[in-house]
């Protein structure tokens, strides 16, 4: 009996910590978008790799849709340890760092190519490390796309938006591209510009072709313009602290598929759009515009001002490393 006992309580020690780690950490991934954008197929892919390279230690739950955390949230609930990962345009970045509002100078990126150069240079990758003093630790760029602009008229000339009215994200140089054109803007969250546009209260916006077929917008507006205007990427975020504090295989893991998830997040991107764009222009309901190199120039022209107020407070070295991205300029 005695022995029996020895044994039972020598395999209750041994036994205690793999008890104490049974369970896996539950992580939650909030976003605010749908899952066919590139986006929500992106945090179901880290979502697998993650669950795949720690087999029985992590848990991700992923919440489209602002299911969990609307656009005005996210950042407040990543601070309180609500949620561990969020993928936020850069545009709502303004309060914490001005260094991350080189993505909003409007027409300052000729394409994605370009875009992926400046992300992966050596300045990008600085740059996910611009917030880590307020707590706030970048580990990934994902792409979501060029922004194309609508409104229920053609946007062909910088003089076409004078105004309107704008939905715009939370981002002041944002507001000052369109003011400078004479339109007027409403910052609104993602989820509330379907019906913004539907009832008037806004008459035009700008979004990649992905987000705007996910959510419809072709059904409230009339024409489109491929206008390339502005990048509307996403960084993830973690809690800085959060993440120092893991351990170390688990963070390991977590990099392993942040990265991987990331790639095909950017090969998703410019699938989704290309096909969204197709099924816009195929649903017949709106009229999609090509500007001319002509008409493209008069909107760089027209911007490159919003570029000259805002480089200071970004910084001209940043400003010059993403022109540079551009490559030389042809002739």
């Amino acid at each position: 009996m005695r022995h029996w006992l020895i044994a039972a309580a020598a395999a209750a020690v041994i036994a205690a910590p793999l008890s104490a780690h049974a369970d896996p950490i539950v992580m939650k991934f909030s976003h605010v978008v749908a899952e066919k954008t590139p986006k929500g197929q992106a945090a179901l892919k880290f979502k697998e790799l993650a669950e795949k390279y720690l087999p029985g230690k992590v848990k991700i739950e992923v919440y489209p849709n602002s299911q969990l955390f609307g656009d005005a949230k996210e950042m407040e609930a990543l601070a309180l340890g609500d949620v561990q990962f969020i993928a936020t345009s850069m545009s709502k970045f303004g309060k914490y760092t001005k260094k991350l509002e080189v993505f909003d100078l409007p027409f300052m990126f000729k394409d994605m190519d370009a875009v992926e150069r400046f992300e992966n240079s050596k300045t990008g990758q600085e740059l996910l490390h611009s917030m880590e003093n307020r707590n706030y630790l970048g580990l990934a760029y994902w792409h979501n796309g060029l922004a194309q602009m609508s409104a229920n008229k053609p946007l062909l000339m910088p003089s076409d938006a004078k105004g309107l009215k704008f939905r715009i994200q939370q981002s002041d140089i944002i507001a000052a591209s369109y003011e400078t054109l004479g339109a007027n803007v409403q910052k609104l969250a993602f989820s509330e510009v379907y019906q913004a546009l539907q009832v008037g209260t806004v008459n035009a916006q700008e979004n990649t072709w992905s987000n705007i077929f996910s959510k419809k917008f072709y059904e409230v507006q009339s024409d489109f313009t491929e206008s390339n205007d502005r990048v509307i990427d996403y960084m993830v975020l973690v809690n800085a602290k959060w993440w120092k504090g893991l351990p170390d295989d688990i963070r390991a893991g977590l990099s392993k598929a942040m990265k991987e998830a990331t790639a095909e997040n950017n090969v998703i991107a410019g699938k989704l759009n290309d096909e969204a764009r197709a099924k816009i222009e195929a649903s017949g309901k709106v009229k999609i515009h090509k500007l001319t190199a002509e008409q493209h120039k008069a909107w760089v022209d027209s911007m490159r001002p919003v570029w000259e107020k805002f480089k200071g407070q970004i910084g001209e070295d940043i400003v010059k490393a993403a022109v540079a991205s551009n490559g030389p300029p042809t002739n």
